[in-house]
């Protein structure tokens, strides 16, 4: 690239951007006025630790990639693309169930942050996901919450099939699912014709 009196360009003295990978990343490091570009992906310890934490039968891969960016003179925000294949038992069978996550998560690192007051009533903040801004971003930390906020609360295997339970007065014709469905009166008017 040439500038316009025709002599080359100098290169940048910043080089390319560098992109963390680290687990944890110190408030103290992270540049000033300057967004920061990461990407976390879980080793084989990691996946161990963080399966151990969702109390899941396994975590296969596990990744969050994304950005920090400066918000206003001292607060940092978290935008990031989470991808995770994990390992559940059915509710049911207790089968594996294995699922594929992926999120958006955001979050909000405020450095001025004041716990609410429990006794005090007050409005939901239109930015739920607040954090206070400690010493380190916890990157490990928030992918794990991510997974778990995420990951099915009932997983169910394909083969897994719940029995269907009726009940009724007696004397009386117990309602199964059938019969709840849009057109099943319906179909009891018109088995009542077809009798008649």
């Amino acid at each position: 690239m040439a500038n316009s009196d025709g002599k080359p360009a100098a290169k940048s003295a910043k080089g390319p951007k560098r992109v963390e990978t680290r687990a944890q990343i110190p408030v103290a490091d992270m540049p000033s006025g300057r967004s920061i570009d990461f990407d976390l992906v879980f080793d084989q310890a990691q996946l161990e630790a963080a399966q151990e934490k969702l109390d899941i039968l396994g975590v296969q891969k596990l990744r969050l990639t994304g950005t920090l960016s400066p918000r206003g003179r001292s607060d940092w925000s978290l935008k990031a693309d989470l991808g995770a294949t994990i390992t559940q038992a059915c509710v049911v069978t207790l089968d594996p169930v294995k699922t594929r996550l992926d999120e958006t998560v955001t979050r909000t690192f405020v450095a001025d942050w004041h716990e609410p007051d429990p006794d005090t009533v007050v409005e939901m903040p239109e930015d739920v996901d607040q954090d206070p801004l400690g010493t380190v971003i916890d990157l490990e930390g928030i992918a794990i919450e991510s997974v778990a906020l995420a990951m099915p609360d009932y997983p169910r295997s394909e083969s897994a099939a719940l029995e269907e339970s009726v009940f009724a007065e007696p004397g009386v014709k117990p309602m199964s699912d059938e019969d709840a469905k849009p057109f099943a009166g319906l179909a009891a008017l018109k088995e009542k014709m077809d009798k008649s």
